[in-house]
This record gives C-alpha cells, sequence and structure tokens, in this order.
C-alpha cells in the first residue's frame, strides 16, 4: 500500500514540475510514439498532460472515492489516449485525450461507488453523473415539484422518466448492509436488517413435498374415474374438473334430462369416486373422507 501511494505521489509532483507542450512539440513527441515506439517520447507525452488528468479527477471528487485514485484512474485513460491517437489528423492530443480520461474515470466511479452495480447503458451514464447538477440547476430557480422535474430531466437528457425517477431513488441514500444490526435484543444480541426479510413462499423440501402429492393425488382421481359410466364421467369432467364449471341447465339440454337428473347422477358420480378412493387408499382417508 505503502508503495502505491508513492508511485501516486510521484506522479502528483511530475505533473506540476513537467512543462506545457506546444502543437508541433505535441505532434512531434505523438509520432516518435505511434511510429517509433518510443518510450521517452510516451513519457514525456504522458507527463505534461498530467495536470489535465488531475483537472479532470478533481470534477469527481464528490462521489466519495480518494482523489489519488481518480488520478491514477485518468492516467490509465491518457495511456490509452496515447495508444489510439493518430498524429496525422489536425486535432491536438489534449483534445482527443480528455475523452479516454474522463471515459476512465467515469467507469471507475461507477466500478466502486456503490456494491451495486448500475449505470451500464449509456442512458444510465447520462442520469448518473448529470442528475444531480440538473436538479440543483432547477432548485435555484425556485419550488419544482418532484413530478415536474423528474419530467423536466427526462427531456433535458433524452431518456425515460422512469429510468430518471430509479436513478433519483438510487442516489438518495447510500448502501446499507443487510447485516448491520438495527436494535439489540433481550439476549444480548442485536437484530439484523436481513432478519425482518420475510419469504412467505414454501421451503424447497415442503415445494418438492408438495408436488409429490399432487401428482399421487391425480392418480390416485384418474384410477377411481374408471369407476363410472361415460354420462357420469361428462358429468363430474365438466361440473367439477373443468376451470369455468358446466351448470345443471346446460348439462341437462346438452344430455336430454332434467336438472333434477343431472343433479342425482353428479350425486351418485361422486359417492363411487369417494368409495372407489376409500377401498384403493383407505390408510389415506379417515371415516371414509378424504
Amino acid at each position: 500500500m505503502a508503495q502505491l501511494t508513492d508511485v501516486r505521489s510521484s506522479l502528483v509532483r511530475a505533473a506540476h514540475s513537467a512543462p506545457y507542450l506546444e502543437r508541433d512539440a505535441e505532434k512531434a513527441l505523438a509520432v516518435r510514439w505511434k511510429y517509433q515506439k518510443d518510450d521517452q517520447a510516451l513519457h514525456q507525452l504522458a507527463q505534461s498532460h498530467m495536470r489535465l488528468v488531475m483537472a479532470i479527477a478533481a470534477r469527481y471528487r464528490n462521489y466519495g472515492l480518494p482523489l489519488p485514485d481518480l488520478i491514477q484512474e485518468g492516467h490509465v485513460g491518457l495511456l490509452e489516449a496515447a495508444a489510439r491517437f493518430e498524429p496525422d489528423r489536425d486535432v491536438r492530443f489534449s483534445t482527443y485525450a480528455t475523452w479516454w480520461i474522463r471515459a476512465s474515470i467515469q467507469d471507475y466511479v461507477l466500478r466502486n461507488w456503490s456494491i451495486v452495480r448500475g449505470g451500464t447503458s449509456s442512458n444510465q451514464k447520462s442520469l448518473f453523473f448529470n442528475l444531480r447538477r440538473l436538479r440543483a440547476r432547477l432548485a435555484r430557480h425556485g419550488e419544482v415539484s418532484p413530478s415536474a422535474a423528474f419530467a423536466e430531466i427526462a427531456t433535458a437528457l433524452k431518456v425515460p422518466q422512469r429510468d430518471v425517477e430509479l436513478m433519483s431513488a438510487r442516489l438518495s441514500g447510500p448502501d446499507v448492509s443487510l447485516n448491520a444490526p438495527l436494535a439489540e435484543t433481550d439476549t444480548g444480541g442485536s437484530d439484523e436488517r436481513v432478519d425482518f426479510l420475510v419469504d412467505d413462499k414454501p421451503l424447497p423440501d415442503e415445494t418438492v413435498s408438495n408436488d409429490i402429492d399432487s401428482t399421487r393425488r391425480v392418480d390416485w382421481l384418474n384410477s377411481a374415474l374408471r369407476e363410472l359410466n361415460t354420462r357420469e364421467l361428462q358429468i363430474v369432467r365438466e361440473r367439477k374438473l373443468s376451470e369455468e364449471g358446466a351448470t345443471l341447465e346446460s348439462l341437462a339440454s346438452k344430455l336430454g334430462v332434467s336438472k333434477e337428473r343431472v343433479r342425482q347422477l353428479e350425486a351418485r358420480a361422486l359417492e363411487k369416486l369417494r368409495l372407489a378412493l376409500v377401498k384403493r387408499h383407505p390408510e389415506q382417508f379417515v371415516g371414509g373422507r378424504a
């Protein structure tokens, strides 16, 4: 750790002592590195732009991350810019490097600002780094309702309003551990947040047991249904085993009998099913009841 701190300190000292580069000198160094792989040229080019790295890194110091770490990440972006820079184009290296330095620092902030990974899309990144600024600007112009502020920010950044609301909620508070203590218990210990996260779903062994029982009951019922004749089976299926359940009137019309006759046939079929189940599985039924 001490060695890493020394490296960072040396980068800062070197940045303050490095001279500014004129356009022609900057291009000459870039050409030497691009085409001759001159390490000394790369060193001079990077060292002379460390002040730029430090200036950009300072803009992100309010995200709760150490400034030396931000500077180190910006230096990584600076070296990436040097590797990709085309000196033959009419662009200053400092202009080109600014984008890579900022991108490297932003990626570092997004990776380390929270233990929950966020800001993976371009919309989310834009929101993360601009939401506070836009919200503060709106506040300076007077009281604005939250919904109106969200709508205006969404329009300004060209993102869905729902994304603005979600990001605002994320930025409203820090990460909280589920194992953080809440209050001491009577036994001298302390309750944790995780203790209050209740899952109403059954345990895995209960789920498996219920699935097995359901399959077994379906097999029992299918076996008992073989005791019914064709008309009784039709009545039971349409009255008891379908989602909607046929009415006595509809079945009476379909079978060409009265409603009372359908009711009698249904009662007889259910009794036959009960007796068949009791006979085949007496251990599962008490007093002849399922």
